[in-house]
């Protein structure tokens, strides 16, 4: 198929890799494109059965537990985006010669399918914050009146929104590095890379092969890589990186910004890059105030969303009117409650060490509930940086060992309660311990930097118990 335009569909042998929420609509599309698909799925359940048959009565061939053999004569393969790239399909398809597309890429070679305008992508990746991120940057967009959608990886597919009936003017796009690194023609309007810490090392192999998939967000870019000041491998990224003549690299700063940033000055966002003479020139965009919440991480999030808006030309008081509008998700330092003079935060979305690192710097003293599955991590770092803040730890979840040996070596003074459980009902256990832990004025805030699969369904689940405990808790006190 070569790296052009494929322009007739017709009788084109795909393969799609995986079911579900990427997978299905890739089929789909292409099956109504005049394709003939056949899926692969390595899972054979009863959920897995019923998506089967409901693309079979389409038309559609499906293979369950068979991910890994190549169907012949398939001329591409398109991917889900957590498929490795170490499976035994990938390879026999890179031995024939074939290219293989995640459902970013295929939305991008589609985008303009039957002439039709294609809306301009506003790209965010990051190891955190990316939703957060994204969804500003649609409020912002919104507010300056231009219709526009939060896709990608957000959980809204990418080929709705561009083979769909709504005429965008632009898209912000959340990318996860699964999908940056099937996505080799992506070319965004501008992009930005939120911060860099290890993740997904399983997946990768290694920090480096996360951090070029991450990287790959800025290839071709037209007007503006955003990077992060604080983190220089994100700023390493732009440089390497192979953009458009013209196309300029953007920094934000929870401090004073140079010329060409986006930065704070006294509780007030500012834009020192899309003004006239930067260098003695500064835009005010919005206040501290109107970034909800104002935690310093988010705060960070607030001003990569506006260096992309701005970059793509919208008004300073549509960042304030955005930002103003925007809402943050639940289980993102979102207050449940305060009971007897304590604060109880709940970010069970810190699933990794660096998202519970920038929740702990948000808050004073700190009664932490932490624990989970620690996909490999390490804890010494984290510990050791929220040492000052800690009031109490209460720990829950199969890898709270790590954290309590941490705790011991970089945090000794610090009460620990080890609950020694992983039922559903822990989290109780934990809010009740936590009281008892907790002075007036302090905040009891979850933010786990595990994933939650050991306890829980997901992350909401967790945080919804740790809501509903909460809650059971003033109710008594009531």
């Amino acid at each position: 198929m070569g790296s052009g335009q494929v322009t007739d569909w017709q009788g084109k042998h795909v393969t799609v890799a995986g079911l579900g929420v990427s997978g299905i609509p890739a089929a789909k599309v292409l099956h109504g494109l005049g394709a003939v698909v056949t899926v692969v799925n390595d899972g054979d359940d009863e959920r897995a059965r019923a998506q089967a048959a409901d693309l079979e009565a389409l038309g559609i061939t499906v293979r369950l537990g068979d991910g890994a053999t190549l169907p012949e004569g398939t001329e591409l393969v398109v991917t889900a985006p957590g498929w490795k790239p170490d499976k035994p399909l990938f390879t026999a398809a890179r031995a024939a010669g074939l290219e293989i597309w995640g459902d970013v890429e295929l939305a991008w070679r589609l985008r303009d399918l039957d002439g039709r305008k294609a809306a301009p992508w506003l790209a965010v990746t990051g190891t955190n914050g990316k939703t957060t991120t994204v969804q500003m940057l649609a409020s912002i967009l919104t507010a300056a009146g231009l219709r526009t959608a939060a896709v990608g990886n957000i959980g809204v597919s990418l080929l709705d929104a561009v083979l769909g009936d709504e005429p965008y003017d632009v898209l912000a796009v959340e990318l996860s590095s699964y999908q940056l690194h099937w996505a080799p023609s992506l070319r965004a309007h501008s992009a930005a890379v939120l911060n860099l810490a290890p993740d997904h090392l399983d997946w990768h192999g290694s920090m480096e092969a996360y951090a070029k998939d991450k990287g790959r967000v800025y290839e071709g870019n037209r007007v503006a890589c955003v990077y992060n000041v604080a983190d220089k491998a994100t700023e390493d990224l732009v440089r390497e990186a192979d953009v458009e003549e013209g196309c300029r690299a953007v920094g934000f700063t929870l401090g004073t910004p140079g010329p060409s940033q986006l930065g704070v000055v006294e509780g007030i966002l500012v834009d020192r890059a899309f003004v006239e003479n930067r260098q003695k020139n500064a835009q005010e965009l919005a206040e501290v105030a109107d970034v909800n919440p104002p935690a310093p991480h988010n705060i960070a999030n607030a001003l990569a969303a506006a260096a992309l808006a701005r970059a793509y030309g919208v008004p300073a008081a549509a960042v304030r009117d955005g930002l103003r509008a925007f809402t943050p998700d639940a289980h993102r330092i979102a207050h449940v409650a305060d009971v007897d003079g304590v604060a109880y935060i709940d970010d069970s979305k810190a699933t990794n060490t660096h998202a519970a690192q920038a929740s702990l710097a948000a808050y004073e003293s700190i009664v932490w509930i932490a624990g989970g599955l620690a996909k490999g991590a390490t804890f010494d770092e984290l510990v050791a940086g929220a040492a000052g803040r800690l009031r109490g730890v209460v720990l829950i979840g199969a890898d709270r060992a790590l954290i309590r040996e941490a705790l011991a070596r970089h945090a000794p003074e610090v009460p620990v309660v080890d609950l020694g459980r992983t039922d559903t009902g822990a989290m109780l256990a934990a809010v009740r311990e936590a009281r008892t832990l907790a002075r007036t004025g302090d905040t009891v805030l979850l933010a786990p930097a595990c994933a939650s699969m050991d306890m829980f369904v997901n992350y909401n689940r967790r945080g919804d118990a740790f809501a509903e405990a909460v809650c059971e808790l003033a109710a008594t006190d009531g």
